[in-house]
């Protein structure tokens, strides 16, 4: 006999096929603003999930993650204004330098801990920040616009809204199977007893900060993919997509949707980023409500949303 789905198993098939259905919905009604945004959620939720692998089962609190999204954003912007506009060549660069990046911050943060790594990230991340804003030819402060989307040889069409959301769909569920893959493999495992007792780990001879460093890059790599997907979704990227308020509201969504759950960023990410959408209609001083919501939620939602879907489905 089959076990029932659990909570958050019965939230994730749901959540899956919405995002899957979404653009019928979008052309039965002719809502074309409703994809253009959950093209930006499922972008976004992706890189909470790369934040998450982590953050979530790696207990490595970085403050400076949105670095990557701009890393990424900026390969496929710089890489467009030379004229290279092949999304075969573009793509791998973004991951490339992600996953450069992220490995040398992580070499150099993962020496410390506690507080002392979060602002080693975010001083990374700020630094990026401030190369970028000093791009002269490349936009500087003010950005740089994409005049044509990543290129994939004719075999899909990013200026085509359903095509370009679908592709971030794929993305965000193959990194989501892809994380699945790695904290149910023996170097997931490792990683998550890391985070529960480090000293036992490496007494047992396991180098902590060697698989400490995959995960970090791995990570990184993720988010950066995510960052190409936002560069070509808004035909624009700028500095301020590295600012840390950006890995700020990454952190939020992690937290919101539930740490350690593999589809608790994305549910996060759609939960809130769908509120700022609907409280800022309704007031300019729309952060003024979400605050004290996400605060509740917190305080009484431990393990975030789906930790609350899960004891009231006990009850």
């Amino acid at each position: 006999m089959k076990k029932p789905l659990g909570a958050s198993q019965l939230v994730a098939v749901l959540l899956v096929a919405g995002l899957v259905l979404l653009p019928l919905y979008s052309q039965l009604t002719g809502n074309v603003f409703v994809l253009t945004m959950f093209t930006r959620i499922v972008i976004l939720a992706l890189a909470a999930a790369s934040l998450n692998l982590i953050m979530g089962y790696g207990g490595m609190m970085s403050f400076g993650h949105a670095a990557y999204l701009g890393i990424g954003g900026y390969a496929v912007g710089m890489l467009a204004q030379e004229g290279i506009g092949s999304g075969f060549i573009q793509f791998p660069v973004a991951l490339a330098a992600s996953a450069i990046y992220a490995l040398v911050i992580g070499s150099l943060s993962l020496r410390t801990r506690g507080v002392y790594f979060i602002m080693i990230t975010l001083a990374f991340a700020q630094m990026a920040y401030y190369i970028a804003s000093g791009l002269a030819r490349y936009g500087g402060d003010d950005g740089l616009t994409i005049y044509k989307r990543s290129d994939f040889a004719g075999l899909i069409n990013l200026s085509n809204r359903v095509q370009f959301y679908y592709l971030c769909l794929a993305c965000l569920l193959g990194v989501v199977f892809l994380i699945w893959r790695i904290v149910n493999s023996r170097f997931g495992l490792v990683v998550q007893g890391l985070r529960s007792n480090e000293q036992r780990m490496q007494a047992i001879g396991f180098p902590a900060r060697r698989y400490r460093l995959v995960c970090f890059v791995i990570s990184g790599t993720m988010c950066g993919l995510a960052g190409a997907l936002l560069a070509d979704n808004t035909d624009f990227v700028s500095p301020a997509v590295m600012y840390w308020t950006r890995s700020g509201d990454l952190m939020v969504m992690v937290i919101l949707g539930g740490m350690g759950t593999l589809f608790g960023p994305v549910l996060g990410a759609v939960v809130y980023l769908l509120l700022e959408e609907l409280l800022s209609e309704v007031t300019e001083y729309w952060a003024l409500i979400m605050g004290p919501l996400l605060l509740l939620i917190v305080l009484f939602g431990r393990g975030g949303i789906m930790g609350l879907l899960g004891r009231s489905w006990r009850d």
